[in-house]
């Protein structure tokens, strides 16, 4: 009789083992997935070739997006480089990030990152190219890049990565940021007369070039990626590795980089893990914060929740990825995002180092904007000479689009594109997204949309608060006193790499950021 029970004990435990392996495809593999993302500087929605671009050449985007998941309503925390980034690494909103909110600051050494957390769970970590930054690592207490020690090449990492050890590797790029070469778009064979030129610009031949030049960028961008992800082919670990292609914020255009509309904090995300039960072919349109990444990988990686749930806002998208119904009020379903912006660059006048504080919330019929200092110029002064950093309207990237809207802004054609980019704007901008995607008309003052404007403004002011951002719980004012450690011609932050300028690109002096 005891034979005959313990045998069945044996049994039962035996299937239960089968059961919770079967609902754990990596666990069945005995191994942990190794998570590799890769980041475009300056890369925003839509241009990849799965979205329906009809220009751009993304195979690589495309192919991890048809063999995974295509999200295509993605958003950054913040639309500049690395408030973005830092946000994206922690899973924490960057209000929460003290000085790691504003561009060209530091990210204090007790805000852990994915990668380490990763690294303290045995992974072995590593980037290429830009990670974490603009800024100095030094102030915030660390030495080493969150993401992990610098290599030459995915090749080089993958040759250093200790046999039978999972791995996180940051695949960082410097395109598509400015400046371009000109007319680079249009001699690799591009056809100008089908380039979407955004509606917040104005559509000719030079804007045509100046977008076609940013997409030759994109396809560069996408070409090296392919080329890192045929050794993971190469070498079967394809399959049991975490692909996340996404950009770090918008395009740097007017009204795009640095600004909360959907051209600047809207970005492309791909993902891929067949062996992790997310299967082929999803189009997701469930808003995901770039925050949701960072918890994403730790639970893949199978780290313990309570090691880092109390540390990070963002929700693991493991549960979604996998085709759990969202109906079924899974935790990772968001009908929405919020996300906002602190200081690009000083671009006020000179002796004033404040930014232009602002948050907004975005769900699929409305985008709310609360401007916290509507006195202040949204993208920086007109008067070069007069500006803290020696720039007009410097938190725009100088180039061709830019410097048409400034040089025709009298023109009766162009005066309400040049205002949409760099007029103050008022306190509150909501914009109709079914009847306006492109968002061009604030309808904050219209008493139609009054209840909604209540409902949305009383919504983000909430969800800041439970999240402890200072610009509503107290003490914004620290942002726009933290140091500012980059600078109109530090080369640190004129691309990292040389590249010829085109047409407009020289016009001021080149970003930092």
């Amino acid at each position: 009789m005891f034979y005959f029970i313990a045998n069945r004990w044996l049994c039962a435990v035996w299937v239960a083992t089968i059961l919770l392996t079967w609902h754990s495809p990596a666990a069945a593999q005995g191994k942990r997935p190794n998570i590799f993302l890769a980041i475009a500087d300056d890369w925003g929605y839509p241009y990849a070739g799965a979205y329906g671009d009809p220009v751009v050449k993304t195979p690589t985007f495309d192919r991890i997006a048809k063999e995974g998941v295509l999200v295509r309503h993605a958003f950054v925390s913040s639309p500049s480089c690395t408030p973005s980034r830092g946000a994206l690494m922690t899973g924490q909103y960057h209000w929460r990030l003290e000085e790691g909110a504003n561009l060209w600051s530091t990210l204090p050494a007790k805000f852990r990152t994915y990668p380490e957390i990763l690294q303290e769970a045995g992974y072995f970590i590593g980037k290429m190219r830009k990670a974490w930054g603009p800024g100095r690592l030094e102030p915030g207490g660390r030495t080493v890049d969150p993401a992990g020690p610098n290599y030459q090449s995915f090749a080089e990492f993958l040759r250093a990565v200790p046999s039978g050890k999972p791995f996180c590797f940051w695949f960082g790029s410097s395109d598509p940021h400015r400046p371009y070469e000109w007319q680079s778009g249009a001699a690799s064979g591009m056809d100008l007369t089908r380039v979407k030129v955004p509606a917040a610009l104005p559509d000719n031949e030079l804007t045509r070039n100046d977008v076609a030049d940013y997409m030759f960028e994109v396809q560069r961008f996408d070409r090296e990626l392919g080329e890192a992800l045929k050794l993971l082919e190469e070498a079967k670990r394809l399959d049991d590795t975490i692909i996340v292609i996404t950009g770090d914020h918008g395009m740097p255009f007017p009204r795009g980089k640095s600004n909360l509309y959907d051209l600047g904090a809207r970005v492309p995300l791909a993902i891929r893990w067949p062996s992790g039960g997310i299967k082929g072919e999803q189009i997701i349109d469930d808003f995901v914060s770039l925050t949701d990444l960072a918890p994403t990988f730790l639970e893949a990686a199978g780290v313990e929740r309570n090691s880092f749930r109390s540390e990070m806002t963002g929700k693991s998208l493991l549960k979604r990825l996998r085709g759990i119904d969202p109906t079924a009020a899974a935790p990772t379903h968001r009908d929405h995002v919020i996300y906002g912006k602190e200081r690009h660059v000083p671009s006020q006048e000179k002796g004033n180092t404040a930014g232009y504080p602002s948050r907004a919330l975005r769900n699929k019929d409305y985008l709310y904007i609360r401007n916290f200092r509507p006195e202040l110029w949204p993208n920086g002064i007109a008067d070069a000479s007069e500006a803290y950093i020696g720039n007009s309207f410097a938190d725009t990237d100088n180039g061709p689009s830019k410097s048409f809207l400034i040089e025709h802004q009298n023109d009766p054609a162009v005066k309400n594109l040049f205002d949409l980019a760099f007029a103050k704007r008022p306190a509150e901008e909501l914009y109709d997204v079914k009847a306006d995607p492109d968002q061009l008309v604030n309808v904050a003052g219209d008493p139609k949309f009054s209840d909604v404007l209540k409902r949305l403004s009383s919504q983000l002011e909430a969800e800041l608060r439970e999240t402890g951002d200072p610009r509503i719980i107290g003490g914004g004012e620290k942002f726009d006193e933290y140091p500012y450690y980059g600078g109109p011609q530090n080369p640190a932050g004129a691309k990292g790499r040389a590249k010829a300028k085109g047409k407009g690109q020289g016009k001021g002096k080149v970003q930092g950021p």
